[in-house]
């Protein structure tokens, strides 16, 4: 029997285990360093942190890990599947160079702009002045985006000259050499593409996934990590799926081999169906969050054997649900994003039955399980269309008195179609 080392602390990664100890071949799963909500049969969490790489490659060897899974992004721009492979374990995911994709958005619009592949106009810049100047050449609005890492909170819509104004005096107030991306705006609906990778090149597409980005219902208020999404997606046509693939993934794979820096791993492609056609918002270099909540249950196949075929170089043969809706709802911590208040009680698995749980930012205290981040649980309900799906999540919810906020709208693209 095999043992499975995820890491990460989130949502994302609890569903990762849950999916992995669902497979008849593992016995246990180690999660790096998890938090104190995830308590399945089999489910062990390492007090070790995502970034320390040292102290993972060296419980993978004192555990005697068979595969090791990395859910978030950090570690992966560090290096980790460098160091892990140095060391001879086996990991899924990009090595360094590859995970740029994610860490350097300037680097992903270079290759996306060489290779032809549809994508916003965009110039990077890295002193105020330069901002200034480059945004005389697009119209409002238009949208910034940090060139690194943020949490999935680095972008912003800038309507008019006095917004632009205030942000780059506050960013270049901080930081008079950041590197920001300023891009044009993009009409359309955005969906998400993910697409697990193989040595050789095979891929593994998964069901497309819509998320919500923004706080509050109707999309208004500011962005955040995520506060819900739904899997799959009725409303998108079948033809327009293949040439999102077909024209912004297929050719990205390519890209990289082609530039001797080939991809491994799980790959996020975020997609703008403008009228146009469809267009690369942006990659990421791991699973979505809350997008793995929705997307992960849908697989009928073995994931252990899925990933170790593809690290084999090896087609994989995978199987997905097809008749539910599967949509998660984000439970947050009041404030979040911007000053999320710590402690409030966190609802059980039991007090949320029949949905499922995914944990993130909780901890045990003395009254039970509390709020110790923004974002603090998805709960995931299904059923055979999204109208259906939707009214049971909310009909839990809406039952479930605490101190968690959440969105009353999650799925609404889908629902609002459904209702015309």
């Amino acid at each position: 029997m095999a043992k499975v080392l995820v890491i990460g602390s989130g949502a994302r990664e609890h569903a990762l285990a849950q999916t992995f100890l669902r497979s008849p071949q593992v016995d246990e799963v180690f999660v790096a360093p998890g938090n104190d909500g995830m308590q399945e049969e089999n489910l062990t969490r390492l007090p070790i942190g995502a970034n320390d790489l040292d102290a993972l490659v060296q419980a993978a060897q004192d555990q005697q890990v068979d595969l090791t899974f990395v859910g978030n992004e950090d570690p992966l721009i560090l290096g980790i599947v460098d160091r892990f492979e140095a060391a001879g374990l086996k990991i899924f995911g990009p090595n360094a160079v590859a995970a740029q994709l994610e860490g350097s958005k300037t680097f992903a619009k270079e290759i996306l702009t060489a290779n032809q592949i549809p994508t916003a106009k965009a110039v990077t810049v890295t002193s105020q002045d330069e901002a200034r100047s480059a945004i005389a050449s697009f119209d409002w609005p238009m949208v910034f985006k940090l060139d690194g890492l943020a949490l999935g909170k680095g972008v912003t819509i800038i309507e008019d000259q006095s917004s632009a104004d205030e942000y780059l005096q506050s960013l270049y107030k901080k930081d008079p050499t950041a590197k920001l991306v300023i891009e044009e705006f993009l009409n359309g609906v955005e969906f998400s593409i993910f697409s697990l990778v193989g040595q050789d090149g095979q891929v593994v597409h998964a069901p497309m996934a819509q998320d919500h980005k923004r706080r509050y219902d109707h999309d208004r208020g500011p962005n955040t990590g995520g506060m819900g999404a739904y899997s799959p997606l009725s409303w998108l046509r079948p033809a327009d799926a293949k040439q999102a693939v077909d024209e912004l993934v297929t050719p990205m794979l390519a890209a990289m081999a082609d530039r001797g820096t080939p991809f491994t791993g799980a790959l996020y492609t975020g997609v703008m169906l403008t009228a146009a056609g469809p267009k690369v918002i942006e990659f990421n270099v791991r699973f979505g969050d809350p997008e793995a909540q929705v997307v992960l249950p849908q697989l009928q196949s073995d994931f252990y054997q899925l990933i170790l075929d593809l690290l084999a170089g090896k087609e994989p043969e995978v199987q997905w649900q097809e008749d539910d809706v599967y949509l998660g709802v984000v439970l947050a911590a009041p404030g979040y994003p911007q000053a999320p208040e710590k402690g409030g009680v966190v609802p059980t698995a039991a007090d949320l039955s029949p949905l499922t749980v995914n944990y993130a930012g909780a901890k045990l205290a003395e009254n039970g399980l509390v709020a110790s981040g923004g974002r603090v649980a998805t709960v995931v309900g299904h059923a055979k269309d999204t109208v259906s799906a939707q009214a049971l999540v909310y009909d839990v919810l809406d039952k479930t008195h605490g101190d968690l906020v959440y969105r009353h709208d999650i799925g609404h693209w889908a629902v609002d179609l459904a209702k015309e």
